[in-house]
């Protein structure tokens, strides 16, 4: 059985060695009932390795008018749920943030900010990602560290 919350319930895993990056980073998107959704996170490019996303600063604003820190720390933690669900078989384990660190050096104001999350370790119940977000002008915002938990269903 797949996990309910898994990215990957509607799609066989054997797939994901045929889709190109953009298209399952495209069917990995927009999925009804979650955050991600609810805060216009898009998954744009995607594989076992290495994901990209964006997300709208409109409508994720902290009272300030900057980039909510939540958002951008919710943008790094789906980054890395999704990429760790990539690199498990989901009909038997799923993966869960349980660990997620931040440092925000840079305010978003406008437009999207694009993360880029990178595996830099998998072991069998442990995973470690690190994830960079960036405004429209390829300026650092936040340096964030997720690590996944690998769990037996």
């Amino acid at each position: 059985m797949t996990a309910p919350d898994s990215p990957l319930s509607a799609y066989d895993p054997a797939l994901l060695d045929t889709l190109s990056p953009e298209e399952l980073g495209r069917r990995l998107s927009d999925r009804p009932g979650t955050l991600g959704q609810r805060i216009g996170i898009r998954v744009i490019w995607a594989s076992r390795e290495r994901l990209v996303g964006t997300l709208p600063v409109e409508g994720n604003r902290q009272p300030a008018g900057r980039l909510h820190g939540g958002a951008s720390i919710a943008l790094a933690e789906e980054l890395a749920s999704i990429g760790s669900w990539l690199n498990i078989d989901t009909r038997t384990h799923t993966a869960v943030g349980v660990d997620i660190s931040a440092t925000h050096v840079r305010a978003g104001l406008s437009g999207v900010v694009t993360g880029e999350a990178t595996l830099s370790y998998r072991g069998r119940s442990v995973m470690v990602w690190q994830i960079e977000l960036k405004d429209e002008r390829g300026k650092l915002t936040t340096l964030a560290r997720c690590t996944c938990n690998v769990v037996k269903l």
